[in-house]
């Protein structure tokens, strides 16, 4: 099985880049499925029906978040319906969407992380619990692990490493360079990276950035403008055992 994963989409400028890439990508790299966290994808934070739609539209099959999934109250609504869009599992049960989805298969998970990230349910206990309860655990499992601290990221890799075909870190939106197959099998980066102004602070308009950071008074911050960075992590995965044969990183840059 052949599954790309791809970072953070920050805006306007970022849901660009997926339509002019992912099409091309499905073709080249013979993919069977698109992942992509899209919590930032409505104007740098949230995401609405609209640009939801516009993600699928462009050949991505489910939709991860993280912290910001609430920030567009219209999204709130269809969390609970059929759209593939996802929130992290360890979040309170009282509260909209669910946190994992099937799709051909594949389990895809969201885990948000505490570390640095406020309050939320251990990620660790929330992900035992859900694969203790899975009547037939599927052999394909992507966990896109939405955390600040590259240490909680790695330690949860290891903890999961031969149980879940991939763990995959989100929320920085600056790629690493650690992608390997952990020793029983697992594909894992600490962070994919994301798709947005490749010109800007993590996707954000870097003098507004700047200037936050000189004066300290709060300012509104808007998505940066121009070309923007297109990182994914390709993974490839033997799909009766689910263990990952490699993955690596597909980043890109756009006009």
């Amino acid at each position: 099985m052949r599954i790309l994963v791809v970072g953070d989409i920050i805006g306007r400028p970022g849901r660009r880049a997926v339509w002019d890439l992912v099409p091309g990508l499905r073709r080249e790299l013979q993919l069977d499925l698109v992942i992509a966290n899209a919590e930032n994808a409505a104007g740098g934070k949230g995401l609405t029906p609209d640009t939801a739609d516009e993600l699928l539209q462009s050949g991505v099959d489910v939709l991860t978040s993280g912290n910001h999934i609430w920030a567009q109250k219209e999204i709130i609504p269809y969390l609970d319906g059929t759209l593939p869009i996802i929130r992290p599992l360890n979040y309170s049960p009282y509260v909209p969407g669910r946190g994992c989805f099937w799709c051909r298969g594949v389990l895809v998970v969201n885990l948000a992380g505490r570390t640095f990230m406020g309050d939320a349910d251990c990620p660790f206990r929330a992900v035992d619990r859900l694969l203790g309860e899975l009547e037939k655990k599927p052999p394909v499992i992507i966990v896109d692990f939405h955390a600040e601290a590259t240490s909680e990221k790695n330690a949860l890799g290891h903890y999961l490493d031969g149980r879940v075909s991939a763990v995959l870190g989100t929320h920085t939106h600056v790629g690493t360079v650690d992608a390997r197959i952990l020793p029983r099998g697992t594909a894992f980066v600490t962070d994919i990276g994301m798709v947005g102004p490749a010109d800007s602070v993590i996707g954000v308009d870097a003098e507004e950035v700047v200037r936050s950071f000189l004066t300290q008074m709060p300012h509104r911050l808007s998505v940066g403008k121009g070309p923007a960075f297109f990182n994914s992590v390709f993974i490839e995965i033997e799909q009766r055992e689910g263990k990952a044969i490699s993955i690596a990183r597909v980043d890109r840059k756009t006009e």
